[in-house]
C-alpha cells in the first residue's frame, strides 16, 4: 500500500468545505473527504508546530517526551538516560521508524526539522527533502519537489510520503498573481462589529493591534496581510488572506490527485490530510496565530482516504493526531507499543465505525502555558502562564452554543469547572505516573517553562519580548488606547521583572 500524508501548517478545519465552511476553498479537499472517512473531533495533544509534530511521529504526549515548546529546555527532547541504546526512541520506537522495519520506503519534503532544530522529526526516513526556507516557502517551492518525487516513485509499492505545505501560515504569501476568489463572499457571520470592537480592546501578542506579534507594522514583502485588524476592512484583508492560502494549497492537492490518477494509483493510495494545529482568526483575541489551548488551536482537520475502505462517512469521537501511528500498525500488520499513547483507530477507515475517546487533554506552552480537557460539548481551559493576555486562571466555553468561544461560563457554572479540573488532574496523574516507569526522571515540562520564565513568545528572560521589549510594548499599549491592560499588566509582572532586573 501507498500511504500519502498531506500536513498543511496552520489548517482549520472550519475553513474546508468539507467541514462546513461557506467558501470554496477546497474542492480537491472536499472530493477526498467523499471518499474517505471525516474525523470531527481530532486534536493536536500538544500545540503548536514543534510539540504537535514530535507527538505525532513519537506516538507520545510532549509530557513524556518534553518537546512542549519552542525555546529553552522543554524544545528539546527529555534525555533517555542509561536505558538509551546506539539509536533512540524516536528511531526504535516512532512510526516512521517502525513504516521502514515493515518493509515501506519513507520520504519527507518538509523544511521543519531544520526550522525549529528538530532532527528528531527526521528519524525513520530514509529520504528527506528540504525544501530551504525555513517555513517561508509557499506551494510554488514546495510542489516541483513533489512532483518529481511521484514522478520517480509513484507507481512504486509500499511508500509513505509526507508532504508539508505552509501557505495558510503567517505571513500570508500566496504569489501576486494568484487572484482573491473571495472577494466577494461574505466574512465569518459570527466576526461582528461587536467582536472587532470588544477585541480591540484586548491586550496580549497577535492581537488585533500587533499582529505582527508585538506590533502593527505591515511587511510590504507580504501585502495580503495586514499588521492591524482594528475595522471590517482589514479584517477582511486577514480573512481572505488565510484562505487564499488554504484555496492555493488545495489547488496542489488537485494536481498530486491528478498525478496519482494518471498512475493509475490513485485508488490504492492512502491518503490523510490533516495539520499540525489551527488557527486562531479572532478568538480569544488573537489574529494569525496558534498560541492558545484550545478548540481553534488545537483542533485539526483529520481526513482518510484507505482503498476499500469506508466512503463518505463522519467520526463523530474524540482523537488525538498521534492516534494515527497504532492506527497504521493495525492496517499493516506492524507492531505498535506500550510506550505510545495513541489509540488505534483502524475499524473508524476500514468499515465506519465511530470508534474513538470520550475526551482528550490539550496543551500549549509557547505562547501560554495552558491545559485544557475536551469532553461532551465542553471546554475546560487552564492556565498557568498568561503569555501576557490576562487570561484568566479556568474558563469555560459551551462549543455547541458558542464555536468561536465568545463567552466564558466559568462563572456560571463553577461545577463544571470543578469536573473539568477532575478531568484534567486524572490524566495527570496517569501520565506521571507512566513517566516513573518509562522516562529518565518524572518532571512535567509545563512547569520547566514555567520556571525558565513563560513561554518563549511571552517571555521576560530567554525569549521574546524580554523585560526591555515588555516595557516596549507597555507603551504601544498606551499608545492604542490600552492603558488600563498595561497597567494590569504591569501590575501582575511586577515582581519578576523587579527580580529580574537586579
Amino acid at each position: 500500500m501507498r500511504i500519502l500524508y498531506i500536513d498543511i501548517d496552520s489548517q482549520r478545519p472550519d475553513h474546508l468545505g468539507c467541514y462546513g465552511y461557506h467558501r470554496n476553498t477546497s474542492p480537491a479537499i472536499d472530493q477526498i473527504a467523499k471518499e474517505g472517512v471525516v474525523f470531527e473531533r481530532c486534536y493536536a495533544p500538544d500545540a503548536p508546530c514543534l510539540p504537535s509534530r514530535t507527538a505525532f511521529y513519537s506516538g507520545r504526549f510532549g509530557i513524556q517526551t518534553g518537546v512542549v515548546g519552542h525555546g529553552g529546555t522543554a524544545a528539546q527532547p527529555k534525555i533517555e538516560g542509561p536505558t538509551r541504546q546506539f539509536r533512540d526512541h524516536f528511531d526504535f520506537k516512532g512510526l516512521a521508524g517502525q513504516l521502514q522495519r515493515n518493509g515501506y520506503h519513507t520520504a519527507m519534503i518538509s523544511p521543519f526539522g531544520q526550522r525549529h532544530a528538530a532532527w528528531h522529526f527526521y528519524a525513520g526516513f530514509n529520504e528527506i527533502h528540504n525544501t530551504g526556507l525555513g517555513g517561508q516557502e509557499s506551494a510554488e517551492h514546495v510542489q516541483p519537489v513533489v512532483d518529481k518525487w511521484l514522478a520517480d516513485h509513484g507507481t512504486k509499492d509500499d511508500w509513505y510520503l509526507h508532504i508539508n505545505y505552509w501557505d495558510p501560515h503567517t505571513p500570508y504569501r500566496t504569489p501576486e498573481d494568484f487572484e482573491n476568489p473571495f472577494a466577494e463572499d461574505p466574512l465569518p457571520e459570527w466576526l461582528t462589529d461587536e467582536v472587532i470592537e470588544d477585541n480591540n480592546q484586548k491586550v496580549g501578542p497577535h492581537g488585533a493591534h500587533e499582529v505582527g506579534m508585538y506590533h502593527g507594522n505591515e511587511n510590504p514583502q507580504f501585502p495580503k496581510q495586514p499588521g492591524k485588524v482594528t475595522d471590517r476592512a482589514s479584517l477582511r484583508r486577514m480573512i481572505d488572506g488565510y484562505d487564499m492560502g488554504v484555496r492555493y494549497v488545495d489547488d496542489q492537492i488537485a494536481k498530486i490527485v491528478d498525478t496519482l490518477k494518471q498512475a493509475g494509483v490513485y485508488e490504492d493510495t492512502m491518503i490523510v490530510i490533516s495539520a499540525d494545529h489551527g488557527e486562531n482568526l479572532g478568538e480569544l483575541g488573537l489574529y494569525g496565530e496558534h498560541g492558545t489551548a484550545d478548540e481553534i488551536t488545537c483542533r485539526i482537520p483529520f481526513i482518510v482516504k484507505y482503498p476499500g475502505g469506508a466512503q463518505g462517512l463522519r467520526n463523530t469521537k474524540f482523537h488525538y493526531n498521534l492516534d494515527l501511528a497504532p492506527t497504521l500498525m493495525d492496517l499493516i500488520g506492524g507492531e505498535s507499543f506500550d510506550l505510545w499513547d495513541g489509540e488505534s483507530f483502524a475499524p473508524a477507515i476500514t468499515e465506519g465505525a465511530d470508534v474513538g475517546r470520550d475526551e482528550v487533554v490539550i496543551s500549549q506552552c509557547a505562547h501560554v502555558c495552558q491545559r485544557s480537557v475536551r469532553w461532551d460539548k465542553w471546554l475546560y481551559m487552564r492556565t498557568y502562564h498568561d503569555g501576557f493576555h490576562l487570561f484568566p486562571e479556568e474558563m469555560l466555553f459551551d462549543l455547541e452554543a458558542d464555536p468561536h468561544e465568545c463567552n466564558d461560563l466559568a462563572q456560571v457554572h463553577p461545577e463544571l469547572c470543578r469536573e473539568g479540573q477532575w478531568r484534567l488532574s486524572r490524566w495527570h496523574d496517569a501520565q506521571m505516573q507512566k513517566m516513573a516507569y518509562t522516562s529518565n526522571d518524572v518532571v512535567d515540562p509545563l512547569w520547566t517553562v514555567v520556571r525558565e520564565g513563560g513561554p518563549f513568545h511571552a517571555s521576560l528572560t530567554e525569549g521574546r519580548p524580554g523585560v526591555e521589549g515588555f516595557h516596549d510594548y507597555m507603551d504601544y499599549l498606551e499608545a492604542t488606547d490600552r492603558k488600563d491592560g498595561a497597567d494590569a499588566l504591569r501590575e501582575k509582572y511586577a515582581e519578576q521583572i523587579e527580580r529580574l532586573s537586579k
